[in-house]
């Protein structure tokens, strides 16, 4: 057994120097943290427990917009009235993820921070795995790859990001608020997740020591016009095949604004604003709606088992922007 120690920093300034310190590890839930742990899939010396820094509220920023602390749990901020009133699209993507009992303990914070669900990578024993141990390969390319990325892979990885909440905020616009050794900086949610390219064992562009504050909601509309369409193989506690979060905000008819992002597909959530272009400035319709599929899906490429993810994919954007743009109540699914 390893031997692990622990620390509960009473500030910021003390969680940094701590988490400067070789082998340490923020927690918050540690809901992923700790099955990696078991696992011996992350062997960290010092676990420091940032559960219980001032980062847990919601609160109003000077522009209208949402800051939500990143040691807010999740079902604190999918209840919140604020974020129910102003960004329902979140809501309802953190509603449609984990279980209850999860979303009690897991912070926002840590759903941005979670690796992938790949079973080669959290297998020790079950193959290689670049993300686990860099320079191995990858088994995912010629073994069971039903659940992997259609979009931004490459030959060293094919995992996906496994986070709801994440694709309704890179469609929100959100932006990622950290402090480090180098102090702070914000980082635009869509920019926050790395592809993996050649080093697939960088998940973000965090630096070593850096630690999420908080997650900024610019004060956008799209509360009347959103939907959260998650396709996976059962009704709970599942991972998508595809996600969905769209949004559109109508005026006289026709598209003002519009917000899309795909989960379940690539190592982030895959936002391309030449879809989005696509909607604006035209009337809702099936054809708009498949022609922004079409710009969101371009260079899709399937593994052999995940084949079907393009088409379902093509299906599930047409689909949630449909119910998006006659304002249907959406619900986890």
């Amino acid at each position: 057994m390893d031997n692990i120690a622990y620390d509960r920093p009473a500030s910021f300034d003390e969680a940094l120097r701590l988490g400067a310190r070789p082998g340490a590890a923020y927690i918050g839930g540690g809901t992923n943290l700790l099955d990696l742990m078991k696992g011996g899939v992350a062997r960290p010396s010092l676990l420091v427990d940032v559960s219980r820094l001032p980062a847990d509220g919601v609160s109003t920023l000077p522009d209208g917009g949402l800051r939500i602390g990143a040691g807010a749990r999740n079902s604190a901020v999918a209840n919140h009235p604020l974020v129910r009133e102003r960004h329902p699209l979140l809501s309802r993507a953190l509603l449609a993820g984990a279980s209850p009992q999860l979303r009690n303990m897991a912070t926002v914070g840590g759903n941005l921070m979670q690796r992938t669900r790949c079973p080669y990578f959290y297998d020790t024993g079950s193959g290689a795995c670049n993300k686990r141990q860099p320079g191995s390969g990858c088994a995912a390319l010629q073994g069971d790859n039903r659940g992997h990325a259609i979009l931004g892979a490459s030959s060293a990885c094919i995992a996906t990001n496994p986070s709801d909440m994440s694709v309704a905020l890179a469609a929100l616009r959100a932006t990622v608020q950290v402090r480090g050794p180098r102090g702070e900086r914000a980082i635009a949610l869509a920019d926050f997740h790395r592809l993996p390219g050649e080093q697939p064992e960088r998940d973000t562009v965090l630096e070593p020591g850096e630690l999420i504050v908080s997650v900024d909601l610019p004060p956008l509309g799209f509360a009347r016009r959103c939907h959260y369409l998650k396709v996976r193989d059962r009704a709970s506690f599942a991972f998508a095949l595809v996600s969905v979060a769209a949004a559109i905000e109508l005026r006289d008819g026709v598209v003002a604004d519009a917000a899309l992002a795909l989960g379940g597909v690539a190592h982030k959530p895959w936002r391309l604003r030449e879809a989005e272009q696509a909607l604006i400035g035209r009337a809702p319709s099936d054809e708009a709606a498949g022609e922004a599929a079409r710009r969101l899906l371009a260079g899709a490429r399937g593994q052999g088992h995940n084949d079907f993810k393009i088409e379902l994919a093509r299906r599930a954007v047409v689909r949630a922007l449909s119910l998006a743009a006659t304002g249907s109540p959406s619900h986890p699914a």
